[in-house]
């Protein structure tokens, strides 16, 4: 069997009216190219005949290939089961609705093949978006995440890029986390990321799948990913050491109410009860709350160990 340079993958969501022209446009770059290729179209959850459409596609294309899951699990399930599936030395992954051009691949292989990057990721310097909606926006989350994560993109969310093989296997993308993969790859030990400058097009079918309220999951996501990259192995050191010390101050302060009111009886100086002072209930509540966290920690620390099954997807279809 030949070896297979390049898999491209596409998370598709109702846009059947799109995929034929997709498909034909990529079709026709890599194979000017001479790559040995293949296109796995992930159908996630569709409600209209996109699944019927990948079926005629690859019965016309045998390096056309297809999943079908059962329900909409988003973008982050998509890649997940598309790169488990790849086998290029290279995987290229773009949107289904066109605005990603297929022109840009041999310029991303080249990058990857021989200018030993790990990953690359587009960057849509020029937008045909809403200025309101999305650019501003999307600059205000990039930026944001520049700062805290240290790889300087300034299209994190770009959906066009490519990566070497290697990286697709090696990370784990689940929940909503497709936003930060070039995160998660740096911090799997992939540190050689580019970005190049890609076409943007303006939609031809259909209309966008992403509200408002992306931009707020994904600084919710960012914080998430900052947390399990630092304590996702041991979230024991971070909820045990808050907790403890959030104890140990509530018990220092409730032994100094105590001590106080012992020293104020042994020298006839008139105090109030110890239940009286309202200190005594805060310094309560940071036991109750430093016990809490540690157990926390406790139950993290087990579910961390015995979780193995996150990325588990019904698939209902596949060729």
């Amino acid at each position: 069997m030949k070896d297979i340079d390049i898999s491209i993958v596409v998370p598709l969501f109702n846009e059947e009216e799109s995929l034929p022209h997709l498909v034909q446009w990529i079709e026709k770059v890599v194979e000017e190219q001479g790559y040995a290729y293949e296109i796995i179209l992930i159908n996630d959850g569709s409600s209209d005949g996109s699944w019927e459409v990948v079926e005629n596609l690859a019965k016309l294309n045998p390096n056309v290939r297809g999943i079908s899951f059962r329900r909409n699990y988003g973008k982050s399930a998509a890649l997940h089961c598309g790169f488990e599936l790849s086998s290029g030395r290279v995987v290229i992954t773009m949107d289904a609705d066109l605005q990603d051009s297929p022109d840009e691949i041999p310029a991303l292989y080249s990058m990857i093949a021989g200018g030993g990057y790990d990953l690359v990721s587009g960057w849509k310097k020029k937008r045909h978006d809403n200025k309101l909606s999305k650019n501003i926006p999307s600059k205000i989350y990039n930026a944001t995440a520049r700062r805290f994560s240290g790889v300087r993109l300034h299209d994190m969310n770009c959906g066009l890029k490519a990566y070497r093989g290697e990286v697709v296997k090696s990370i784990e993308v689940y929940g909503e986390m497709h936003r930060y993969i070039p995160i998660i790859a740096k911090w799997a030990g992939f540190g050689r990321i580019g970005e190049k400058t890609v076409e943007h097009r303006a939609r031809r079918f259909g209309s966008s799948k992403f509200g408002l309220n992306r931009f707020l999951h994904g600084y919710l996501d960012l914080l998430t990913i900052m947390f399990i990259s630092k304590f996702g192995k041991s979230p024991m050191h971070f909820f045990g050491t808050v907790g403890s010390l959030m104890f140990l101050l509530g018990l220092l302060a409730a032994a100094w109410l105590g001590i106080y009111k012992l020293w104020c009886l042994s020298h006839n100086i008139p105090a109030t009860l110890v239940a009286d002072n309202p200190f005594f209930y805060i310094a309560l509540a940071t036991m109750i709350m430093g016990t809490q966290l540690f157990l926390a920690g406790f139950l993290a620390e087990l579910v961390s160990r015995t979780s193995q099954d996150r990325n588990k997807y019904l698939i209902n279809k596949k060729i």
